[in-house]
């Protein structure tokens, strides 16, 4: 989960690292008030999770309450790189910049461990400086076990070059931010530019932050970052319903049991789709394990509540849950929508294979339920399933 500016800032504020006042806000006048609080004069800044804000006029500087006012006005609503304007944070204007850094953690996956990057060069985008002028970008591995100790701290600001009369506050933000990473469960924190000012203090003026949100369960607050105006309604609603859900731009709608046979029915439909008027599956929908009827009916009512989806796949390979409980599930799953007052209209088409394949497949023929079709190889339900999609 990528955060906001004004949310990075406040995890950074929460944990030390030393930043500059601000607020956000979602309307012109409120920006009144705020420049107030922030001593008359303040930075407006376009909240959008994408880069080149300031270019695209989202970034003013108001020497007014009323000259914020009309910044907010200007700047709330407008189109940054597709990205709507709801809401921009009004943070206090920072003392003569002397000079710009960058810092930052990360996930390493590529080398499965976590990685600094630091350089005196900030302030722009950190690639185009790797890009050309690769020897100012200064990456340390850091060992998860270990941390960023004051050793590896100071490490990290020799192997970038900061001037020495920085060398030691950057090394105590270095681990600050380290702590950041850590007590979060972050995959990136950035802080760029990390700025020298004219006082000789060095402060945090902008940040990024991402959270995994595989260790949700560990952070209750993170919910309340969510940004709920930019989230399908489909994948907020498969989330309460603890489905692992992902809306995609097809027909075909695709509920399998486990990530990997997923991602390869999406495969399969896929190719399935290209003699059926180019027909593409419509979602990534894993039920795990457990496929009781009331998981099955949270899955297809979601699925059925796409209005793009014309036809269903539900792909299952019975391991610890046996297929006879998934046809089961299935047959009572459109029995409580039924109950539930909500019509089910579009055809299943259902391949099990797997433990007690036999028996789950006798189940769905006994049912005989008119919208549902038994099909035995991956292949074949992928081309009915896409063949159906396209007949709508």
């Amino acid at each position: 989960m990528d955060l906001f500016e004004y949310q990075a800032r406040d995890l950074f504020a929460k944990h030390g690292v030393p930043v500059l006042a601000g607020e956000v806000i979602d309307t012109p006048e409120a920006a009144r008030e705020a420049t107030e609080r922030l001593g008359g004069k303040s930075v407006v800044k376009a909240q959008v999770k994408v880069g080149g804000r300031g270019k695209a006029g989202g970034v003013k500087l108001a020497g007014t309450p009323d000259e914020a006012v009309e910044h907010a006005t200007n700047i709330l609503g407008m189109d940054i790189k597709g990205h709507t304007v709801h809401r921009v944070m009004m943070a206090e204007t920072a003392p003569e910049i002397v000079e710009e850094y960058y810092v930052s953690f990360l996930l390493d996956r590529t080398n499965r461990t976590f990685l600094s990057i630091a350089s005196v060069e900030g302030g722009v985008e950190i690639e185009q400086v790797a890009e050309e002028r690769p020897e100012a970008v200064a990456k340390t591995p850091i060992d998860a076990n270990e941390g960023v100790t004051p050793e590896v701290a100071r490490k990290i600001v020799t192997d970038a070059k900061f001037p020495a009369e920085v060398a030691d506050q950057v090394a105590e933000i270095l681990q600050t931010l380290w702590k950041t990473f850590v007590e979060e469960d972050a995959l990136l924190v950035e802080v760029n530019p990390l700025a020298k000012v004219a006082s000789g203090k060095v402060i945090a003026l902008d940040g990024k932050v991402s959270l995994d949100e595989n260790a949700g369960f560990r952070h209750p607050d993170h919910e309340a970052l969510q940004d709920k105006d930019a989230a399908d309604p489909l994948e907020a609603a498969a989330k309460e319903k603890d489905l692992n859900y992902v809306k995609l731009d097809g027909e075909v709608g695709i509920i399998g049991n486990g990530a990997g046979l997923v991602m390869s029915t999406l495969d399969v439909v896929a190719y399935a789709g290209e003699k059926h008027g180019n027909v593409k599956p419509a979602n990534f929908l894993d039920i795990g394990g457990g496929a009781s009827a009331q998981v099955m009916a949270n899955g297809l009512e979601i699925i059925l509540g796409d209005s793009d989806v014309k036809s269903v796949f539900v792909n299952v390979f019975g391991g610890i849950t046996a297929c006879d409980e998934v046809a089961n599930g299935i047959v009572q799953a459109l029995a409580l929508l039924e109950e539930k007052g909500e019509k089910v209209e579009k055809p299943l088409v259902v391949r099990l294979d797997g433990n007690n394949a036999e028996l789950g497949r006798k189940i769905l023929s006994d049912a005989n339920h008119p919208l549902v079709q038994r099909v035995d190889t991956m292949d074949g339900a992928a081309d009915k399933a896409a063949e159906l999609a396209a007949a709508k």
